[in-house]
């Protein structure tokens, strides 16, 4: 049988409030029975001494058992419920008033007889020598002859006429109307807790219809309703708020993560998108003349079959760059590379950087500029992964440079670390296209910048040394971009050089 948490607590509820209203009846049952015992047994404790010295139970002999008898007769015309008894030194009973055959005892406990008379505090029960196992309130008192103790007088306060009367129903009357008030307690209880109960699980129930509602395939974003206004107090006492503010936090994070897994996807098919265009015009230029060469091989002059040669190596080497940038992504993505830090000089490394361009630069007419701060430290990198960044950052700024501009290094202490900038003076990256210019493929004047695999491969390189690239907001027409390294343990790399200048008359 399965049960809402609402039913299973009232469930609960009621069974604890049965058993709690059972006890409570026999509890009250029997203090209302030990009341009137004590009652009883107060009022009539000196009842056996006064009978004692009163009537006359013994003579020079000891006790007169007949007397009894006459003296039970007496005692019922004034008090039915009453029982005489002579007892012995011993306890046996040697006189009585009950009919034949009812006595169920020959002998009474004296112990609490002696409680009794020593004053003990009431009720106190003894034996009821009409029953073999029942005990009742009593009176007793010793009984001398000449200072000398020959036994006792032993009352039953309750006797066999009282237990008769009390089973007729009177009592029992009373019995029900207390159970029954105790019943009625408890069916009002039950109601105010089954009402507590809804009450309070009515924002743990409004929770799990929240619950139902989420998507768990991810088929659809969570609803942005869903996101917390205000985080939970963290000293909250209520469980259940705590638990909706939790949920909500969770869901707002799975909203933010599944936003996140959307964008990267986006980006992943912008990327292979981007890629497979870079890549389907150097292969059909190769493909179209490679086909030309084996078609019109006998025909083609050597020096027009060199020609179509050198073109298709130029576009096998721009198929072989694209995807050699595509693995080192891939590897750079997946955590293959970890850098491997050593201190070297950057001026060092941006001289090796201009040397590699120096060709490139002369045909495209654009002057290289370091601007080299003096007294920089050395920086503590992967001298082959920075390498890589400046080359990327040069490479894009040198095919986006018209003639006649610059490119320009800066090298600048910043902090404990020193800062490299990177800027030309081309068309600029328009506002628009700044977001996510790391992440994502962009264009710029309508060029791909190789799929925009240059930036991004030089992203994940900065990340892995605890840095971040950053295109900086200039004024002036051109594109700048910036990071910073830390400093190595060493000192500060020489005086300081002078700044080196490459042009397209003069090389370095």
């Amino acid at each position: 049988m399965r049960l809402t948490l609402t039913q299973r607590l009232s469930l609960v509820f009621a069974v604890l409030l049965l058993v709690c209203s059972g006890t409570s009846a026999w509890m009250q049952v029997r203090s209302n029975r030990m009341h009137e015992l004590e009652v009883v047994q107060g009022l009539s404790r000196d009842l056996a001494a006064s009978i004692a010295r009163d009537a006359q139970l013994t003579d020079a002999d000891g006790l007169m058992p007949g007397a009894v008898r006459q003296l039970f007769n007496q005692l019922m015309a004034v008090n039915p419920s009453v029982e005489v008894y002579l007892l012995g030194p011993d306890g046996r009973i040697a006189g009585h008033a009950a009919p034949e055959g009812r006595l169920r005892r020959d002998r009474v406990d004296l112990a609490p007889v002696r409680r009794l008379i020593d004053g003990a505090p009431l009720p106190i029960l003894a034996d009821d020598p009409r029953s073999q196992e029942g005990r009742k309130v009593f009176s007793a008192a010793p009984l001398r002859v000449h200072g000398r103790d020959v036994g006792f007088i032993y009352v039953v306060l309750l006797g066999e006429a009282h237990d008769a009367v009390a089973a007729q129903g009177s009592t029992n009357a009373v019995l029900t109307t207390a159970l029954w008030s105790i019943a009625m307690v408890a069916l009002l209880c039950l109601a105010a807790g089954l009402v507590a109960f809804t009450l309070i699980t009515r924002p743990l129930r409004r929770l799990t219809e929240t619950v139902r509602r989420f998507d768990m395939s991810g088929a659809t974003p969570p609803e942005p309703s869903a996101a917390p206004s205000a985080p939970p107090h963290p000293d909250s006492r209520d469980e259940i708020a705590v638990l909706d503010g939790a949920y909500r936090q969770m869901v707002a994070r799975i909203g933010e993560q599944w936003q996140a897994l959307n964008r990267q996807d986006q980006e992943r098919r912008e990327l292979i998108a981007n890629v497979s265009h870079d890549l389907r015009t150097p292969l059909s230029s190769l493909h179209g003349y490679l086909e030309t060469l084996l078609v019109k091989d006998a025909t083609l002059q050597p020096a027009e079959r060199q020609r179509y040669l050198g073109i298709a190596l130029d576009q096998s080497r721009k198929v072989g760059a694209l995807a050699q940038s595509l693995f080192e992504l891939a590897r750079l993505e997946y955590g293959f590379v970890q850098p491997e830090a050593e201190p070297f000089a950057m001026p060092d490394l941006v001289q090796d950087v201009f040397q590699k361009f120096e060709l490139a630069a002369l045909e495209r007419q654009v002057a290289l500029q370091a601007d080299i701060a003096p007294q920089l430290p050395a920086v503590h990198a992967d001298l082959g992964l920075i390498e890589r960044v400046l080359t990327n950052l040069l490479d894009n700024a040198l095919r986006h440079t018209p003639p006649g501009g610059t490119v320009t290094v800066a090298l600048a202490r910043e902090g404990d670390g020193l800062a490299v900038q990177v800027q030309d003076t081309g068309p600029g990256i328009a506002p628009e296209l700044r977001e996510g210019l790391f992440e994502r493929p962009f264009a710029v004047g309508g060029a791909r910048r190789g799929g925009g695999l240059g930036l991004r491969i030089a992203h994940r390189i900065l990340a892995l040394h605890g840095s971040r690239i950053a295109l900086v907001d200039r004024v002036a027409p051109g594109a700048a971009f910036r990071f910073t390294l830390p400093r190595a343990g060493g000192g500060p790399h020489g005086a300081g050089a002078p700044p080196i200048s490459v042009s397209p008359e003069a090389g370095l």
